[in-house]
């Protein structure tokens, strides 16, 4: 956030509790580019409040030594957040020793609450209002359209908007959208074929109905700031979502990557193997997301339930056969799965986990791990991510 973007993110003075705690590890996405001299400011809000927001409470004086900045500019950032109402003042900090003690500052974790919709599942549209910590405080879901419709998906997510708006208690920082489909940074679907949507001003579209900032991104790259945010995830890991599509999420070096057709990671719609394959919604036969979405594979196994573990053996194997030049590509250290535990635990990981020994160098990508994560509400939990860098440059 540059420093003459600030004043369109102040927000009037809240009357909210606060809590402490730190939000998570002090595991920060790193940024490739440089701090001008006229972004400074801008830099030093975003530090000020991701040194609070992963720490906890602390003084302004603990703030300046974790920081780096003078005294000064420690206390014109906070009497400016706290006019703002992000940050508030919690109280004295005991002390034995003589002199005056400190006032303890942090964010303030329920002044504010953030919107988060998955569209990603294979049932629903599911969504909810989330606290500042990414805690569920509601939940909503509405029927997820039966066939690829552009307008009919759309309606149906902005009714689900709307109830979560309707259920939020305290003011929204702003909503964010994890979406299948390739998305650029504007939030412009640019396809989404489980969807409908082609060129689809998703981000504008909805911030207009809404009146509210939203952000709106592949689902698949929310769910992977979610795993590098709260997760153990390392700093070069994919993470793959299944539900009724398939896509990756990357991370190398605590770097996201987009690409420069901003579709890294959709893998999808990759061809796995030459035997040809069940029809995808794109249009042709065998795409990883045709053998290995929620959905085929829920049906395969109803359709036969007695061959449940060679469809699942199958599935993993051509999941790995996918990623394969990716790891290798890119020296990743671990792939993390999303998606139902009944369908990929087990079976389908070892497969996946076989194959990708077979078809990487021996010896050098043996202990490349693939798991199921650890993490609930994934999608839900990184669109917070999304918004809380988007209004102020936390990550």
């Amino acid at each position: 956030m540059s420093e003459s973007d600030e004043s369109s993110h102040a927000a009037p003075v809240y009357l909210a509790g606060a809590n402490s705690h730190a939000f998570g590890p002090s595991r920060h996405l790193r940024s490739r580019s440089k701090v001008l001299p006229e972004h400074a400011r801008g830099h030093n809000r975003a530090l000020v409040l991701q040194t609070l927001y992963h720490s906890g409470a602390m003084s302004r004086a603990d703030l300046s030594r974790e920081t780096g900045l003078t005294r000064v500019t420690i206390s014109d950032l906070v009497a400016e957040f706290i006019a703002d109402g992000i940050v508030v003042e919690l109280g004295v900090r005991e002390t034995a020793g003589p002199g005056k003690p400190p006032i303890l500052i942090d964010i303030d974790r329920l002044g504010h609450q953030i919107i988060g919709i998955d569209l990603s599942d294979a049932e629903a549209f599911r969504g909810a209002v989330l606290s500042l910590d990414g805690d569920v405080i509601e939940r909503r879901e509405t029927v997820r359209p039966e066939q690829p419709d552009g307008d009919v998906a759309y309606a149906a997510l902005r009714e689900l908007a709307g109830m979560l708006v309707a259920a939020a208690t305290a003011p929204l920082l702003g909503v964010g959208v994890g979406t299948p489909g390739v998305v650029r940074p504007d939030g412009v679907v640019l396809s989404s074929p489980n969807l409908g949507w082609t060129d689809f001003p998703l981000e504008a579209r909805l911030g207009a109905d809404l009146a509210l900032p939203v952000l709106a991104r592949n689902d698949a790259n929310a769910a992977v700031l979610a795993e590098y945010t709260f997760g153990d995830a390392r700093a070069d890991f994919m993470l793959v979502k299944i539900g009724v599509g398939v896509g990756a999420g990357l991370i190398s070096g605590s770097q996201p990557l987009l690409g420069s057709r901003f579709a890294a990671g959709e893998i999808g719609h990759v061809v796995v193997g030459t035997d040809g394959g069940p029809r995808c919604v794109c249009g042709r036969d065998g795409c990883l997301e045709a053998w290995l979405s929620v959905t085929r594979l829920r049906d395969a196994v109803e359709a036969q339930p007695e061959a449940r573990e060679e469809i699942l053996r199958d599935a993993g194997a051509r999941l790995a056969i996918a990623i394969a030049p990716i790891v290798t590509a890119l020296d990743l250290s671990e792939v993390v799965l999303s998606g139902p535990a009944d369908l990929l635990d087990g079976t389908l990981i070892e497969a996946a986990t076989s194959t990708l020994r077979e078809r990487t160098l021996e010896g050098v990508f043996d202990d490349v791990v693939i798991r199921l994560t650890g993490q609930s509400d994934i999608v839900l939990r990184g669109a917070a991510v999304m918004v809380l860098s988007g209004q102020l440059g936390v990550s």
